[in-house]
């Protein structure tokens, strides 16, 4: 008889628990996924820009790019995240310029020449301003009939003399963009 009973106990129980729906299990929500977005992805001047031959040239990763047009100018501007600083800018615009007028209303005074870089071609570095630190330029007048600017502002605490030695690295990142593909 305690056989039957406990049998009898044992189908109850089952029977019981078949029943029941089962409560949803709570599963945490996925991490975000990191996506790793080619500059060239905005469109624009930044399908000239490629972040990892950037970081070869400057030392900095950047992973944030934005393009721009207004009438024959094209801007593209990288920067790290969020960070303001450092920030790096191409900027073309189509000219009928030559190279006379380029070097005579373009370049900026206490410029240095730069050879081999497009018609002609120029770099400095501007002092530091406000909360940002000096910014090392390179400018040409490309065979495209294109006028070229590359700009990296540093940050506040950025020595001239390191600035100096990035407009020597933006005319070697200058040398490999292909101007005609804008």
């Amino acid at each position: 008889m305690r056989g039957r009973m406990l049998g009898a106990g044992v189908a109850v129980l089952l029977v019981a628990g078949c029943g029941a729906e089962a409560e949803p299990v709570a599963l945490p929500p996925p991490a975000p996924v990191a996506v790793d977005v080619a500059a060239a992805s905005s469109g624009g001047a930044c399908r000239l820009l490629d972040f990892g031959v950037i970081e070869q040239h400057v030392g900095v990763r950047f992973d944030v790019a934005a393009a721009s047009a207004t009438g024959d100018s094209h801007t593209c501007v990288v920067r790290a995240g969020q960070d303001a600083l450092p920030e790096l800018t191409l900027t073309v615009t189509r000219t009928s310029i030559d190279a006379a007028t380029f070097t005579a209303d373009v370049v900026p005074e206490k410029a240095a020449k730069v050879p081999g870089l497009g018609q002609r071609a120029y770099r400095r570095t501007v002092s530091a301003k406000g909360g940002a630190g000096p910014v090392a330029e390179v400018g040409w007048l490309a065979a495209e009939a294109r006028l070229v600017t590359l700009r990296y502002a540093t940050g506040r605490d950025t020595a001239k003399a390191d600035a100096e030695r990035l407009t020597e690295a933006l005319v070697t990142l200058a040398g490999q963009l292909d101007i005609r593909a804008l």
